[in-house]
């Protein structure tokens, strides 16, 4: 039908968004709410499903285009697994950025010695609980007679298709997405998942575009949506950005890697080598929608590039500030937020000829800052990514920093042997990507959106003061 709407749920880590989106893929509403953690009875922050919940149900029953939906289909971020018990819910699920082991060394000890090594899971071991497997020890150890409840484990994303549907499954990007709890080389789960009992637990496993049936009438009355409404699988967020150029045909998958930008700047290289990854530096195998191990690293982007804007808007900046920072020797050195990334555990600082800077910069510089230092991060990762392959690269952009001109610029400028490409379609990356799979298998609907070739910001000394950077950084 060539009216039919599907909508499409994106809950990011500090973002829900809900859309929209006709057959030809435009979007014809959108709606967002903040996301934050709520507190769980046993202590801990866990992840506001009920408020998300609510708030999507009111929302819909309030928008003209409801009606009309026939598929939904959730992206959610990862490190987040969902327990369900015998009338829902068997305990909160466990905000990620919570260190529930950091109290109990024993057990952190006893966790670590369980875990496979990374030359199995290609999973770096990540602080708090980024490893999934972390929060389900830390339940099942911390808090025995609320774990007995658990009869069924799903990844977040998952969650959202099993409230909507009432049918349980599993989805490889999300099990695969640094938990601990996946093999991604050979398609299985982790010896850790199998002797602590968790892989038994889990969902059976589907593809993330197939149909797991329609609403529930519960759903359909409280939400709005029509009995008819198919409900997908769904995805992890990450993953369905990469999935909507796994088969286009503007880009060469094998010499590719993808910048999905959030709270998150995530690096998705399809056909760079897993033998370059470095655990230390939070590089890893994300598992694509296909069940492929993908080399990835990451970055705390966003976080990093709101604590430099300092207040700044993150347009104020331009080459002349920039050129103004290379002058002065004026850098920002790692790492400026709590959680992963290549220089994890490093208290960040802006250095001006290697010592602290002792004013504030203004807010032209600022926002220079914070663009300059998240392309050099972004750049030095590609090159980690394909270390020892010479080929011909493209990288292509998604996301909030797709949308900065200065970041843009300086990354093409950072990297002149590759193609930077910057998307700006005005579905986000992970939205695009999780309607597709919507409709995976639709030629009309992977043909991606226009890419627009990136010019290289044209900063005198900037190779210089990269290497400057680099030479401190790493």
């Amino acid at each position: 039908m060539s009216d039919e709407l599907t909508l499409v749920i994106d809950i990011g880590k500090s973002h829900a968004k809900l859309l929209m989106v006709d057959a030809q893929g435009a979007v014809l509403e959108r709606f967002g709410r903040a996301n934050a953690s709520v507190p769980s009875p046993l202590g801990y922050p866990a992840l506001d499903v009920q408020g998300l919940e609510d708030w999507m149900a009111q929302t819909l029953r309030g928008c003209v285009h409801t009606a009309r939906c026939s598929r939904v289909i959730t992206s959610t971020h990862g490190a987040a697994l969902v327990a369900l018990g015998g009338q829902g819910l068997a305990w909160d699920p466990v905000d990620y950025e919570f260190d529930g082991l950091a109290l109990h060394p024993l057990l952190a000890k006893a966790f670590d010695a369980a875990a496979d090594g990374f030359a199995s899971t290609l999973s770096p071991d990540l602080p708090a609980g980024l490893n999934a497997a972390r929060q389900l020890f830390q339940v099942q150890h911390l808090h025995p007679e609320v774990w007995r409840r658990t009869h069924c484990l799903l990844p977040y994303a998952q969650y959202w298709a099993w409230r909507l549907s009432g049918v349980a499954a599993s989805e490889v990007s999300s099990l695969g997405c640094h938990t601990h709890l996946w093999r991604p080389q050979e398609g299985a789960f982790s010896a850790l998942a199998q002797d602590q009992g968790w892989a038994a637990l889990f969902a059976p496993l589907r593809s993330a575009w197939e149909v797991l049936g329609t609403v529930t009438p519960e759903i359909a009355t409280a939400w709005g949506l029509p009995a008819h409404c198919q409900v997908h699988v769904g995805v992890h967020d990450s993953n369905a950005c990469l999935a909507r150029y796994l088969d286009a045909s503007e880009v060469d998958a094998s010499a590719l890697t993808v910048v999905s930008s959030g709270t998150w700047t995530v690096l998705m290289a399809p056909g760079a080598p897993t033998a370059s990854l470095q655990a230390e530096r939070d590089m890893l195998a994300n598992v694509d929608v296909l069940g492929r191990a993908t080399p990835t690293a990451r970055f705390m982007g966003g976080r990093e590039f709101a604590h430099l804007l300092d207040g700044a808007s993150p347009d104020a900046g331009t080459l002349d500030d920039v050129q103004a920072l290379v002058d002065s020797a004026t850098l920002a050195m790692p790492s400026f937020a709590e959680h992963g990334g290549p220089f994890m555990g490093r208290q960040g600082m802006i250095l001006r000829e290697g010592k602290p800077l002792p004013v504030a910069l203004p807010h032209g510089q600022r926002a220079a800052l914070a663009a300059l230092y998240c392309a050099q991060t972004t750049a030095w990762l590609v090159e980690r990514l394909w270390d020892g392959v010479a080929l011909p690269r493209t990288v292509v952009l998604e996301g909030p920093l797709a949308q900065n001109a200065l970041y843009l610029a300086l990354l093409q400028a950072l990297l002149p042997q590759a193609r930077c490409l910057a998307s700006h379609d005005a579905m986000e990356g992970t939205a695009r990507g999780t309607w597709l799979l919507a409709r995976w298998g639709d030629p009309a609907a992977a043909a991606t959106t226009a890419l627009a070739p990136v010019e290289a910001a044209p900063v005198r000394g900037l190779p210089a003061y990269h290497a400057q950077w680099i030479a401190s950084a790493a």
